[in-house]
C-alpha cells in the first residue's frame, strides 16, 4: 500500500516566511540579482533579477544548513508513482530526507544560523517548493539564532544522511519525487 505524504495547500494554512542567513545583523533586505542565473522559462527570466527570496515555513527544512552547504533533499508529492516510493521512500515516517556531505558535518553540528521572519503581505509566491519573491526591500519582522542545526532538522521532521559524495543522488531528479539540490557547485565532483 501507498501511503503519500502531503503538505497542505497555502490556503490551508497561515504562512510564515523566512530567510536564512550567516548574518545576525541584517535589519533590510535589499532586491539583488542572483549569484549565478539559473535558466528560466520564457516570460520567467526575472526571476535572476534583483529579489528578495523568502522561503515558507513549510520548507524551511532546506534552508536549515551552513549557508554553502551542499545538500539534496527530497519527499514524495501527489504526482510521485508508486514504483517511486517504493524504491525511494519505503516505509520512511520523516517527511524529508536530507544528504549532506561528510566534509560539512561539523559545520552542521556547530554553526549557528539566523532564520528572519518576513511580512507575507509584501512577497509573491512562485508556487514552486514553498519559494516567494518580493521587488522590493523588506524589513524582517523578527530574527531568531538557531544554534542546534541538528536538533532544528529533527523538529522538522527530516532524515538526514551524510555521504562521501552527493554525484549519486543525481539520478533522483529522473523520478516523480520532488527533488531540491542547493549549492551542489560546492559538492566534492559535482
Amino acid at each position: 500500500m501507498v501511503v503519500l505524504i502531503c503538505w497542505p495547500k497555502y490556503s490551508e494554512i497561515d504562512v510564515k516566511l523566512f530567510h536564512f542567513s550567516d548574518d545576525p545583523n541584517i535589519e533590510v533586505f535589499t532586491p539583488r540579482p542572483v549569484r549565478i542565473p539559473a535558466e528560466r522559462p520564457a516570460g520567467r527570466e526575472w526571476l535572476n533579477g534583483p529579489l528578495v527570496w523568502a522561503i515558507d515555513e513549510l520548507h524551511q527544512p532546506m534552508y536549515l544548513f551552513p549557508r554553502d552547504c551542499p545538500r539534496v533533499l527530497y519527499w514524495p508529492t501527489s504526482a510521485t508513482t508508486p514504483d517511486d516510493y517504493e524504491r525511494w521512500w519505503g516505509e520512511r515516517s520523516c517527511r524529508v530526507v536530507a544528504h549532506i556531505e561528510w566534509s560539512w558535518l561539523d559545520r552542521l553540528r556547530t554553526e549557528p544560523l539566523h532564520r528572519y521572519e518576513l511580512p507575507e503581505a509584501e512577497f509573491m509566491s512562485l508556487q514552486d517548493a514553498g519559494m516567494w519573491v518580493s521587488q522590493a526591500a523588506v524589513a524582517p519582522v523578527k530574527v531568531e539564532t538557531l544554534s542546534d542545526l541538528m536538533a532544528e532538522l529533527r523538529v522538522q521532521d527530516v532524515e538526514l544522511r551524510v555521504m562521501e559524495s552527493l554525484v549519486v543522488l543525481k539520478e533522483l531528479w529522473k523520478t516523480s519525487l520532488h527533488v531540491s539540490g542547493i549549492r551542489l557547485r560546492n559538492a566534492s565532483g559535482w
